[in-house]
């Protein structure tokens, strides 16, 4: 609002220039979201503690029965900010902010039910996966859709690391973008089991996607890094901005000790919203790259089912892996550091694809 608003004030008055530059906006995007977080959070906080919003604790696996009753729900925040700051300073006409924020609200209400849920049973179980993953489906393959019908879709799959292998995957590219949706949403869903485990890896893999947002959306700079270009991309840079911001102020009240969990309502839609962005950008595969940590979690369960069915052992002391560590000994602060350093470097890995090709 705040872009329509100044933007053609631009021409009248040369300080208003600024705010034709991406790199402004984003910057302000983010310093946006990180100061309605701040001056919210202590007020979310209280609500939801008013509201006995507390975090219902498994009975089974570390004992965490110290942080029972802490507030939940605490995605709120960081989509309040997000939102806000997007709105604020995205160009409103572009249609890849609207696809992802839509998908980003949509997976937030779902995981606002779930936790609203649990709350009310006074379980950790939610709504059942099965009603979890069909909505979670539904909205991801709408995206998808909306992406293929744009004419300027060329239905052909980057490859990370190789220059001229861009397979055409055509209409299977829909199932592929719902995919990569899901799997983002349930791999940090999966990850948000320790203060401040999650949010850090999701800052960072913004951080990765806020720099090839950018360079996809400008022609020149797509071109010399070899890399699709997608028109309008560059607002996707400001919306990864806001994520950034919202996810620091978010930290500060989820260090450990945490005064606030994110809950489903912000895991979901996070984990929803870097999967709809590494599809608008087209960076579908380098996803798994830069969000090693996510997909190291999500495996993880995967292994510790299939293992435990077939063998009758379980491969790991607990699943999601951060549990086996915890079970291992370690301290929590020690995993949540270590898997922070782990996902910088998948980071540094990532942006060095665009040279390594």
């Amino acid at each position: 609002m705040l872009y329509h608003l100044l933007f053609p004030l631009a021409e009248h008055f040369g300080g208003f220039n600024v705010v034709r530059y991406i790199t402004f906006r984003t910057a302000a995007a983010t310093l946006t979201a990180l100061f309605v977080s701040f001056v919210l959070g202590p007020w979310v906080i209280r609500r939801l503690a008013a509201l006995r919003v507390g975090q219902p604790i498994r009975e089974i696996g570390p004992d965490h029965q110290d942080k029972a009753g802490t507030p939940t729900m605490g995605g709120l925040l960081i989509l309040l900010s997000l939102a806000g700051s997007v709105l604020l300073w995205s160009d409103l006409s572009n249609r890849l902010v609207w696809i992802v924020l839509g998908l980003t609200i949509g997976y937030g209400i779902l995981g606002f039910i779930d936790d609203y849920k649990k709350v009310k049973e006074g379980s950790s179980a939610g709504i059942s996966a099965r009603t979890k993953l069909f909505w979670q489906v539904l909205l991801a393959v709408i995206v998808g859709f909306a992406i293929y019908s744009d004419p300027s879709f060329d239905h052909e799959l980057a490859v990370p690391f190789f220059k001229n292998f861009t397979p055409n995957i055509g209409v299977l590219y829909v199932p592929l973008a719902a995919f990569i949706i899901v799997a983002a949403s349930n791999g940090v869903n999966l990850t948000d089991g320790l203060d401040g485990l999650a949010i850090g890896p999701v800052m960072i893999t913004a951080g990765v996607f806020l720099v090839l947002a950018y360079a996809a959306g400008h022609s020149e700079m797509a071109q010399y890094l070899q890399i699709k270009y997608v028109a309008g991309s560059g607002q996707l840079a400001i919306f990864c901005g806001a994520l950034i911001g919202g996810g620091l102020g978010f930290l500060w009240f989820n260090a450990s000790p945490a005064q606030l969990f994110m809950g489903d309502v912000g895991a979901l839609a996070l984990g929803g919203a870097l999967g709809t962005i590494a599809v608008l950008i087209r960076q579908e595969i380098l996803l798994a790259v830069v969000g090693g940590v996510f997909v190291a979690e999500t495996l993880s369960v995967i292994i510790q089912v299939v293992g435990f069915k077939l063998t009758g052992r379980r491969v790991f002391l607990m699943a999601p892996i951060h549990h086996h560590y915890e079970q291992l000994g370690w301290a929590e602060q020690k995993i949540v550091v270590r898997f922070w350093i782990i996902s910088i470097i998948l980071g540094l890995v990532a942006l060095s694809s665009l040279k390594l090709r």
